[in-house]
């Protein structure tokens, strides 16, 4: 099964149709990241109902244009970052194909993302993939947490749950200028009640679940915040959109 190529139609601004999806994200114009941490992209896929989750994974939720898209929006970002659960839930990996890890070199960027797990104190399963692919791999876990997993760099944060702040700040210190998280649910909700999403990347498929699947933030601490739109974009039935929060 290949990549594409695949069309989408651009809603807003500037409506036009028929545009190549690699052309319309590849180069994606991202403001500079503070000056204390990382700029932080959240990119999810839900249901029309919102939930981030069916059967415990977001399998299904999107097609292969959402899927393509992932990886478009990977390339432009330093770092890839999931939590522990979702690597429990299923099978993942976080890397770009041969010809986007070609794009990122052109900029003088490495081929691929530094993968980054987030943890707790539980055990982490180490016969999924991520912890076999060709990137470099970080580890972040609890004070309690599993210091050897094969192939990664692992870090204890002084905390029982790596806190998002933390996290950032290690990821500044190493010189990660943009991370975009990618789940799950429980990762997202820590990264919003602290204020430290930047830009939101949703697709909507065309699916209505109702049940208690997740949303894409799980609940927690109410903290409102109002979004920009940035663009609307369209492949079938499947809608993109892009927020971003703040001022930039």
């Amino acid at each position: 099964m290949t990549d594409g190529p695949f069309e989408v139609d651009r809603l807003w601004p500037e409506p036009a149709s028929g545009l190549d999806l690699t052309r319309a994200f590849l180069e994606l114009e991202l403001p500079d990241p503070p000056a204390d941490r990382p700029w932080v992209g959240l990119n999810m896929v839900s249901s029309l109902d919102g939930r981030a989750q069916r059967d415990g994974t977001s399998d299904g939720l999107g097609g292969r244009a959402d899927r393509r898209l992932m990886r478009l929006l990977r390339t432009a970002y330093d770092a890839v970052m999931c939590g522990a659960g979702t690597l429990r839930a299923g099978d993942l990996w976080t890397t770009v194909p041969e010809g986007l890890a070609d794009e990122r070199e052109a900029v003088g960027k490495p081929p691929q993302p530094l993968a980054v797990l987030v943890g707790g104190t539980e055990p982490i399963p180490t016969d999924r993939r991520w912890f076999t692919t060709d990137q470099p791999r970080l580890v972040l876990v609890g004070s309690g947490g599993p210091t050897e997993l094969p192939a990664s760099e692992v870090l204890r944060a002084p905390t029982w749950r790596p806190e998002p702040r933390w996290i950032l700040a290690t990821l500044h210190q190493r010189g990660i200028e943009r991370v975009l998280l990618e789940g799950g649910p429980h990762l997202n909700a820590a990264f919003h009640a602290a204020g430290l999403i930047d830009e939101l990347y949703w697709t909507v498929g065309p699916l209505m679940l109702g049940g208690d699947g997740l949303t894409m933030v799980a609940p927690g601490p109410e903290n409102p915040r109002e979004a920009r739109l940035i663009s609307v974009h369209r492949s079938g039935e499947e809608l993109y959109l892009r927020y971003r929060f703040g001022s930039r």
